[in-house]
């Protein structure tokens, strides 16, 4: 009785995971064989869940060739986040992943984006033209009125010619359009800015703003003036005023997921 008692009692881990065969299935690949330690990931892309067993010891690259098999989406066109953009040199152990982590995915796969960018391009370059013969934004009534507020106190300071990185801190010390102090929040972890006034916060998602447009402020050229786009027409632009132009570059890229290089 007791040789077969011993060989069930070595089996147990594969057991309990028969009855999850569709999850298993797809998510499990080869990771399973070999005794790897496995650590169980909700990879999250585009408003898909995926429920995924990888190996505690595979790199932040190989996950992303699993995240590729899952989702379509080449590895070279996906920003992954967990606590930040995932090291692709490191294993998941080195970078603390623990049970139930949370990876968010942010990339358009390769048709997205030639049906995105095609017709858009086009019609990019015509508004482009089209602002090119209208005066500056900042000389136009609804922005002067904000701008002849002149300089906020506590507004941030400025590096001009230089681009940096989004600061670990909120950005504040700015004005909406309303004349009301507003600060930016970027939580990259859960794909979200956060547009916060006295009153309340704005939690936007990345992925449903449209377009980010700026401007340098006329005669303080090393701040823009910035809106959001968070609808279809201009009247859904969230204006703020006094973005420090070093951060503008980085603002842009991480709102509209593109890489940040530098």
């Amino acid at each position: 009785g007791c040789p077969t008692g011993g060989a069930a009692a070595g089996r147990p881990p594969e057991a309990p995971e028969r009855p999850g065969a569709p999850h298993v299935s797809v998510s499990n690949g080869s990771d399973a064989e070999g005794g790897a330690e496995l650590v169980e990931l909700k990879v999250i892309w585009n408003k898909n869940k995926y429920d995924v067993k990888f190996r505690l010891d595979g790199t932040g690259a190989d996950l992303k060739q699993r995240i590729h098999a899952l989702t379509g989406l080449p590895p070279a066109m996906q920003k992954v986040m967990f606590k930040g953009l995932l090291p692709e040199e490191k294993t998941l152990r080195e970078i603390k992943v623990t049970n139930g982590a949370k990876i968010m995915v942010v990339g358009s796969t390769i048709n997205d984006v030639l049906a995105v960018n095609t017709p858009k391009d086009a019609a990019q370059q015509e508004v482009k033209a089209e602002e090119n013969k209208k005066e500056p934004l900042c000389r136009q009534k609804q922005h002067r009125k904000v701008l002849d507020k002149g300089k906020p106190d506590d507004v941030m300071p400025s590096v001009k010619g230089v681009q940096e990185r989004l600061p670990t801190v909120p950005l504040s010390g700015m004005y909406n359009k309303s004349g009301g102090k507003v600060r930016l929040t970027f939580k990259l972890e859960q794909d979200q800015l956060w547009i916060g006034t006295k009153e309340r916060t704005e939690k936007l998602p990345m992925g449903s703003i449209k377009n980010v447009v700026s401007e340098p402020i006329e005669g303080h050229e090393d701040y823009h003036m910035m809106a959001f786009q968070l609808g279809p027409t201009e009247a859904s632009y969230y204006w703020v005023y006094w973005v420090p132009t070093q951060y503008v570059d980085a603002i842009k890229d991480t709102v509209l997921g593109k890489w940040q290089y530098f």
